[in-house]
C-alpha cells in the first residue's frame, strides 16, 4: 500500500458504516486521518447517527461534528441506495422519490453544510461517489442512473463555484462492487453488471478506498470538478 500523508486531517463520511464507505474509512484512518461517520446505522463506531436527505438532521449533525472538531478537511459522500429494478414505465414515484432523495439531496445538503467551513479554512477536499451508471445509464434502474448523472453534474457545478479557492471538489465512478447495495437488485442484474465490465471481475473495495486517498489529499491540487473512472474499461471517458 502506497502511503498518503493525511495526518492532522479531519474527514466526514457519509454512509461510512458499511460498504465502499467502511472501506474509505480505514484507508483514511490509515493514512492518519481522523474520521467522523455519518450515517443512518453508525453501528459501534464513533459515529454519529444521520439522516443525510433531511435538512435539520444534517444540520444536527454539523454541530456536533465541529463541537468535536472545529476543522472538516474532508468530506466523502459514500451514503446512497439503489432502489428496486423494473423498466421507468413501471417505477413507483415513492421509489424514484426515495432514491433521488439519498442520493441527490442527500449529498446535496451534506455538501451545503460542510462547504462553508472548508472556505472560513480555507481548505478541502471533497469527493461525491457517483457511479458508472451516471454515465451511461442502466435499463431497469433509471432512478438509480438519473441520481447519478446529477450527483456527476452537482460535483462539475460546486468544483467550478469553488476552484478559485485551495478547495477541490471531484467525484469517481465506479462499477459495480460487492456491498449491501446488491442485496436490493436482482441475481440477473448483478449478472447484467459483471458482463458490462471488460475486466471481468468486480470492483474491489480496497481500490475505490485508494483512488479516495489520493483524491483528498493535499497532493491533489490543481484537478477540480473531475470524474474519475473506475469502471474496468467499461467507460473511458
Amino acid at each position: 500500500m502506497n502511503a498518503i500523508d493525511l495526518a492532522g486531517r479531519h474527514a466526514v463520511v457519509t454512509g461510512g458504516a458499511q460498504g465502499i464507505g467502511a472501506a474509505v474509512c480505514a484507508r483514511l484512518r490509515q493514512s492518519g486521518a481522523e474520521v467522523t461517520i455519518w450515517d443512518l446505522e453508525p453501528g459501534p463506531s464513533d459515529g454519529l447517527a444521520v439522516d443525510i436527505a433531511d435538512e435539520a438532521s444534517v444540520a444536527a449533525a454539523l454541530a456536533a461534528t465541529r463541537a468535536r472538531s472545529p476543522r472538516i478537511d474532508i468530506l466523502v459522500n459514500s451514503a446512497g441506495i439503489a432502489g428496486p429494478t423494473a423498466p421507468t414505465w413501471d417505477y413507483s414515484l415513492e421509489d424514484w422519490e426515495r432514491v433521488q432523495a439519498v442520493n441527490v439531496r442527500g449529498t446535496f445538503l451534506s455538501c451545503r453544510a460542510i462547504v462553508p467551513v472548508m472556505i472560513g479554512q480555507n481548505y478541502g477536499r471533497i469527493v461525491n461517489i457517483a457511479s458508472i451508471a451516471g454515465k451511461e445509464g442502466n435499463p431497469n434502474a433509471a432512478a438509480y442512473s438519473a441520481s447519478k448523472a446529477a450527483v456527476i453534474a452537482l460535483t462539475k457545478s460546486l468544483g467550478k463555484e469553488l476552484a478559485d479557492r485551495p478547495i477541490a471538489v471531484n467525484c469517481v465512478t465506479p462499477a459495480a462492487a460487492r456491498t449491501r447495495i446488491f442485496d436490493a437488485v436482482s441475481e440477473e442484474f448483478v449478472a447484467f453488471m459483471l458482463a458490462k465490465i471488460p475486466r471481468g471481475r468486480f470492483l474491489e473495495l480496497d481500490e475505490i478506498a485508494a483512488m479516495i486517498a489520493w483524491l483528498v489529499s493535499a497532493e491533489n491540487s490543481f484537478t477540480t470538478g473531475a470524474v474519475f473512472d473506475l469502471s474496468g474499461g467499461r467507460a473511458t471517458y
